[in-house]
């Protein structure tokens, strides 16, 4: 697949894409003979398990260390994150309810003028 390609079927930027190939985490695999770069099925699926990654929250510098790390750490670390994304989502819904309860403060306050 074509740059082009692989960022339209795995919706990321071409920035983003870039950005993992500094970051030394996935490369293209060739290029072909009008010098556009190409990435292999293996590519293919490196970027979609590094976009997981990111949206669970990894930095690049986290993914880098967990790309290619053994089963028992990578399961480790997103376990972890896991734990991390349930306390956050736990006080999200407090400050949902919280802001829900300041609304229904203000409808009664604007009914009672």
């Amino acid at each position: 697949m074509k740059l082009r390609e692989i960022c339209e079927t795995l919706d990321i930027s071409r920035r983003a894409l870039q950005g993992y190939e500094k970051a030394g985490l996935v490369s293209a695999t060739g290029r072909n003979k009008y010098g556009h770069l190409l990435y292999d099925e293996t590519a293919k699926l490196r970027i979609e398990k590094i976009k997981f990654y990111q949206q669970l929250g990894f930095s690049l510098k986290e993914i880098s260390s967990l790309i290619d790390a053994p089963n028992i750490v990578v399961k480790e670390a997103l376990e972890k994150q896991v734990e991390k994304l349930k306390n956050e989502r736990t006080e999200k819904d407090k400050l949902i309810e919280k802001a829900n309860q300041m609304i229904a403060a203000l409808v009664n306050e604007n009914n009672h003028k």
